[in-house]
């Protein structure tokens, strides 16, 4: 039987990438995102040789998680790809407590029940490899992108320590932790980022995003950041006082006045 791969928030971008390099290594895969996309990915990724089983499934909700668990639970999970997630653009005070809301219970929620039941079923087993999408923005205030950024510092922070409580188990954590990279995050309906001067400006390339975290993950790396620029974030991020990162990130982040968003 071939391995598993299982990808939340496969149906493009980063997670769409990931799940590709899994079935070209030979691993048959579950796939998860809350949109019809889902179905055009399997077919595609389908296409390349890999056995594709998709759950359409909304993460930010209890029932959507107990949806993609019951596809997986009792199976031999030999690669987690915890990727799914939101941003959320505008100023906090303009945003909507229910895009918040939502933001919180996908980024943080779901992705905190998955690592405990999917890394308590490899913990046991004693093997298994995951990879968890943060960001350079886990390391700096996020002005206009507030909850997001501060999403990200968390899942950041426990990836973190679940590679130092896994570190004898056969299990294996890595955090993804890329810059602005070129996906629909800065496009998708209802993030509110097209006013955002980050919109317009160059990105990193998302298979190289992707492919990075891919083989940290593979040679249990703990962490990678990609790219240059987002390399000297990190770096800055221990040594430039939090008002200045702030500032740094407000320039990107603040949507041009008169935008639409």
């Amino acid at each position: 039987m071939k391995k598993l791969a299982v990808v939340t928030g496969a149906s493009s971008g980063i997670g769409y990438e990931l799940a590709r390099f899994a079935v070209e290594d030979g691993y048959a895969l579950v796939i998860c995102a809350d949109e019809v996309e889902i179905e055009r990915a399997a077919e595609k990724l389908g296409r390349l040789g890999g056995t594709v089983e998709v759950v359409q499934a909304d993460l930010a909700t209890p029932e959507g998680v107990d949806s993609l668990w019951q596809a997986i639970e009792g199976r031999d999970i030999d690669l987690f790809f915890a990727n799914a997630g939101r941003a959320l653009g505008q100023a906090f005070h303009d945003q909507e407590w229910r895009d918040i809301d939502r933001l919180i219970a996908l980024n943080i929620g779901q992705t905190t029940t998955l690592l405990h039941r999917v890394g308590r079923q490899m913990h046991k087993r004693g093997s298994g490899r995951i990879l968890v999408t943060g960001s350079i923005g886990g390391f700096v205030p996020g002005p206009f992108d507030a909850v997001y950024d501060a999403s990200k510092a968390y899942l950041d922070s426990l990836s973190y320590a679940l590679q130092d409580e896994w570190r004898d188990s056969g299990v294996t954590l890595t955090c993804l932790m890329p810059g602005p990279t070129e996906t629909r995050i800065f496009t998708r309906e209802g993030n509110h980022l097209q006013d955002a001067p980050i919109t317009e400006k160059p990105k990193d390339d998302v298979t190289t995003v992707a492919r990075a975290g891919y083989d940290a993950m593979m040679a249990g790396e703990r962490g990678v950041v990609p790219g240059f620029t987002s390399k000297v974030m990190a770096l800055l991020s221990g040594v430039v006082p939090q008002s200045v990162l702030a500032q740094i990130h407000r320039m990107g982040a603040e949507p041009k006045k008169g935008g639409g968003s």
